[in-house]
């Protein structure tokens, strides 16, 4: 039988190990993503941003410290998550369209220029695709960050898009590593447009 103290240092050690691991895989590809934010923002576009479950959590603040604050008083940052508004999404599954449920507001928002991030924790992904799809119908650039590498959403992106896969982790896994890529983005984007 597994003692509190042990599961505790597991859960403790196995996630510094998969963030020293991300750390050095994907700091490249992060400093890109945030470039990409930042020319979008500077041609005046905005962030549109879309997940499943709790991975919309991160979404959400992602987008609220794009249009709040992150480490410092600054103008605000035009970005939406679109998991965000429950009437708005409980109104399009309700009339049958969950696959909709991100595809039909990026259709109605976004625009050539703008930016969608998808995060892809693990189970229904259909919504996700479709929003994808959505994004390259509008000349959107995308972003996927995903638990899980070489799925059908890989197979979707454009050369001009940006992924990062991890590697096959477990949402439990995956969460925390998607807190801290949103953080670092977050804080790139803030830096590069604002200093500090």
């Amino acid at each position: 039988m597994t003692t509190p103290d042990s599961l505790i240092t597991h859960q403790f050690a196995s996630a510094m190990e998969h963030i020293a691991q991300a750390a050095s895989e994907h700091a490249d590809t992060l400093a890109r993503i945030a470039d990409a934010i930042v020319h979008a923002l500077l041609a005046d576009g905005k962030l549109l941003a879309c997940a499943n479950g709790s991975a919309n959590t991160l979404a959400q603040h992602l987008c609220t410290t794009l249009l709040n604050r992150y480490e410092h008083d600054r103008p605000a940052l035009p970005a939406i998550n679109l998991g965000g508004d429950a009437t708005t999404f409980s109104a399009i599954c309700r009339d049958n369209r969950f696959n909709e449920t991100f595809s039909r507001q990026i259709r109605a928002l976004g625009k050539p220029g703008d930016l969608l991030l998808v995060i892809v924790d693990d189970g229904h992904k259909s919504n996700l695709i479709q929003a994808i799809q959505a994004a390259h119908d509008r000349e959107m650039r995308v972003v996927v960050l995903s638990a899980r590498e070489k799925t059908d959403i890989t197979s979707l992106l454009h050369p001009e898009d940006y992924e990062i896969a991890l590697h096959n982790l477990d949402p439990s896994q995956a969460m925390p590593l998607f807190m801290i890529m949103t953080n670092c983005l977050s804080a790139l984007v803030e830096q590069q447009l604002f200093g500090g």
